[in-house]
């Protein structure tokens, strides 16, 4: 079977049919999680699931998945996909290349007439985008609060899974038994541009990176900016912005990889006639080691108290969120450089600074990611963009992975 490939025309034609719904006029996708165009999205990928012979339901989170039934009885599923959601006027590749390419590696076993040991199952994952949702309600990780929580939009979790024929009070069903899965890999856009700057056709994900989400809350004092004299201000703002710098140096003066952001800050009360008096930003660290972002963490602890002594502010943080870093299995990663191997394509160890839900995945089975390069490393935007000869190249690389796996 090594001569097997799918049919890269007919990927784009998914590609291009998923990327009407949500189209913007920057021509971009706004198909984010529960929307209407999430919902059309949805039932567009799950008529191309009939179509390749695939066997759909939606489980009790929202996931879709797809079934191919194997010739061994027993034998636990390989499991492969990814997710369609995108961000708000986002690009047409996170995500659907891999929701995509599953459906065509089925649709193309199919063709061949190959008969799969294990069963295949295709998982289109919900609302990845809104922090790896479908996948962590899979795995058994979405706990009651969560469901209970309201966005901005003021609608709980839980009546959004429901408007995409979920069913939130049955939960727990959703978490596979033990041993009912022997792997799980999934093809993403890499969103970076290592592979097109080196020119690598292959990314081997080595691992996940660790994200731990912290909420700071800078209170000074709010003042009349005209009357109050420099010297007696509390600028919350002032020390926030002592704070983004101080975030900034810290991150850079460890030896690693890590990465350090605030990417949202709130002041309040937000006119220009009143000096700041509270501001609230979020300090958002990765890395594939979590003992190195909580070390990290415990420096900027300490800048935070130098800051907050020298302005005559309060600092207080909290934990957001904290999402484990999560290493592949190394025999995926043999499968998926063999599989390069058999394609003619070059490839390369990577790890990866975004999440994933494979990231998930790996709670629970060995889990594995291919990469293909992003042009310029754009993503999360209109002008994302990955070229169809990567992303067949991608798509036959999957395929002869799942191959490879079918014979554990």
């Amino acid at each position: 079977m090594n001569d097997l490939r799918v049919n890269g025309r007919r990927l784009q034609e998914y590609l291009v049919g998923l990327s009407r719904h949500g189209r913007t006029a920057q021509g971009g996708v706004s198909r984010v999680a529960y929307s209407q165009a999430d919902i059309e999205g949805r039932e567009y990928t799950i008529a191309l699931m009939w179509q390749a012979g695939l066997q759909v339901r939606v489980d009790p989170v929202g996931n879709i998945f797809g079934c191919r039934e194997g010739s061994e009885s027993g034998a636990p599923a390989i499991l492969f996909g990814s997710h369609i959601d995108s961000v708000p006027n986002g690009g047409a590749y996170d995500g659907a290349l891999g929701s995509m390419a599953a459906i065509e590696v089925v649709q193309a076993l199919a063709e061949a007439g190959y008969c799969n040991r294990h069963p295949l199952e295709v998982a289109i994952w919900a609302d990845e985008e809104g922090g790896l949702i479908g996948s962590r309600g899979y795995v058994g990780a979405l706990s009651d609060s969560d469901l209970s929580a309201s966005g901005e939009d003021g609608i709980s979790l839980a009546d959004k899974i429901r408007r995409i024929d979920g069913h939130p009070e049955r939960i727990g069903d959703a978490k596979p038994a033990d041993g009912s899965i022997t792997a799980y890999v999934e093809l993403h856009v890499e969103q970076g541009s290592t592979l097109e700057s080196e020119g690598i056709d292959i990314g081997i994900v080595q691992g996940f990176v660790g994200i731990n989400h912290y909420d700071v809350t800078i209170t000074g004092r709010a003042d009349h900016a005209g009357t109050t004299p420099m010297n007696a201000r509390s600028d919350a703002l002032l020390a926030a912005a002592a704070t983004v710098l101080a975030v900034d140096e810290t991150v850079k003066s460890i030896p690693g990889e890590q990465v350090g952001t605030v990417g949202r800050l709130c002041v309040r009360p937000g006119v220009p006639n009143v000096v700041p008096g509270e501001v609230e930003l979020t300090v958002e660290l990765r890395d594939l080691e979590m003992a190195l972002i909580e070390s990290v963490w415990r420096r900027i602890q300490l800048k935070l108290e130098e800051i907050a002594t020298g302005h005559g502010i309060e600092v207080a943080h909290t934990l957001r969120q904290s999402l484990p870093g999560a290493l592949t299995d190394p025999r995926i990663r043999r499968a998926i450089a063999k599989a390069a191997e058999v394609c003619c394509l070059s490839s390369r160890s990577m790890s990866s600074g975004a999440g994933h839900d494979a990231q998930n995945l790996a709670r629970i089975c060995p889990a594995g990611m291919i990469f293909v390069p992003s042009v310029g490393g754009v993503s999360h935007s209109p002008e994302e963009h990955t070229r169809p000869a990567d992303a067949e190249n991608g798509a036959n690389v999957l395929l002869q992975t799942i191959l490879q796996l079918d014979q554990w």
